[in-house]
């Protein structure tokens, strides 16, 4: 099976703009591809994981990455999936950002012996003329085809600043950039980039006559459609002081049982062959189908030595499949818990906070999570809604402090 074959069979495949052009660079090796990552935090998160995935593919098969740090396109703000525009960051923190990026991008790209690189954006746009790019690249865009893309239509209504709407432009400019100065023929992104990656191919074609290629990847979305990758109380890092080694496995342990095969399809790099026999897995199953996931993501981000620690532990508190007994337990009324009941109140409720002071403190110093997913807004509340697949609320405190919530039988 070749490597676009596995792409197509794990259904990372959204769209191509020349499916058999796509087919041969991949399968013989010869793609210099490029994902862009824009630094609007100071860690990769779950969102990021797919593109890092894909990327160690591809190198593994021969293919050379590109990873586009958009130290340049941070200073607008991707419109893409936004109701509002992004808040404009300081060039300290995005350059504080970036630094952070190539730490943990290191762990899936090989970035040795040129086997692959790592660019900023921010060393050509920061240094175009305006005019020289209103009259170079100004008039390959027609504004009536810009605006019939689906990030646009979406702000419209809600209003779309002139700033986000340059944000096609620099990124086609950063695929114009990245194919004449690296050779880079291919760019992947996930499907909600589909316009801007076709502006890149546009702008190759106008200004040098040839031909670039562009695939977006499946967004990772639930059962339910929605982004995987973020709780209640906040996303999922990569970075283990954002979201500890257990706190990760525990995410993907507590998938939902309509999610686990297609998190494995997408993100381990388990043969296919062996995750399409867990299709016909059931009940019980399902669970242990959830443990391999979490623990071949787990050992992917932080190590192998975190990803049997994390698998242990959990193991110890969920044992035979049901909270140990050894837990201290709160207890509401189904009717309590279905109006919601804050953090604060439930820490105080369960004594891991004296008071609501205590518990303010807490949350704000990244020491609470619940059900494997750090809580950082002090305002976080949790409902029957929230429950793990085991029917609790587990609120850990610290590394070692465990109290769980049910609901009266």
């Amino acid at each position: 099976m070749n490597t676009y074959e596995d792409l197509k069979r794990r259904g990372l495949i959204a769209q191509v703009t020349d499916e058999e052009v796509i087919k041969e660079l991949i399968n013989d090796g010869k793609a210099v591809f490029y994902i862009g990552f824009d630094p609007t935090a100071d860690s990769l998160h779950v969102g990021h994981f797919m593109a890092l995935c894909l990327m160690k593919r591809l190198q593994m098969a021969g293919n050379k990455p590109i990873a586009l740090i958009g130290g340049g396109t941070a200073m607008i703000g991707d419109p893409s999936g936004k109701t509002d525009m992004r808040q404009m960051m300081t060039k300290e923190t995005i350059e504080h950002n970036v630094a952070c990026f190539k730490k943990q991008m290191s762990r899936f790209i090989d970035f040795s012996d040129d086997k692959a690189l790592l660019v900023n954006n921010a060393d050509w746009l920061l240094d175009l003329n305006y005019i020289d790019v209103l009259r170079e690249v100004g008039p390959h865009f027609s504004v009536n085809r810009m605006l019939t893309a689906e990030c646009y239509k979406q702000r419209m209504e809600r209003g779309l600043s002139f700033l986000e709407f340059n944000y096609m432009i620099m990124q086609s400019y950063d695929f114009y950039k990245l194919f004449q100065d690296y050779g880079c023929n291919l760019q992947f992104g996930g499907d909600d980039q589909w316009s801007n990656m076709l502006g890149g191919t546009e702008l190759i074609r106008r200004k040098l006559g040839k031909d670039a290629s562009a695939m977006t990847i499946t967004l990772l979305l639930n059962s339910e459609g929605k982004k995987m990758g973020k709780t209640v109380s906040g996303a999922v890092w990569l970075d283990p002081e954002k979201t500890s080694p257990y706190d990760f496995y525990q995410y993907w342990r507590n998938v939902a049982d309509a999610d686990v095969i297609k998190c494995l399809k997408m993100l381990t790099f388990l043969p296919i062959e062996e995750i399409e026999a867990m299709e016909a897995w059931e009940g019980s199953e399902l669970n242990k189908a959830k443990e391999i996931l979490a623990y071949e993501l787990t050992n992917l981000v932080h190590g192998e030595e975190e990803a049997v620690k994390a698998q242990e532990t959990s193991r110890k508190i969920f044992q035979n499949g049901g909270i140990s007994g050894d837990i201290p337990t709160t207890t509401y009324s189904k009717a309590e818990l279905d109006e919601g009941k804050d953090i604060l109140t439930l820490l105080t409720d369960t004594k891991l906070a004296a008071s609501r002071g205590e518990g303010r403190r807490l949350v704000q110093q990244n020491g609470i999570s619940v059900n494997g997913a750090k809580v950082t807004a002090i305002d976080a509340t949790f409902t029957t809604a929230d429950f793990n697949e085991d029917g609790v609320l587990l609120i850990k405190k610290g590394k070692k402090a465990y109290h769980q919530v049910k609901t009266e039988e």
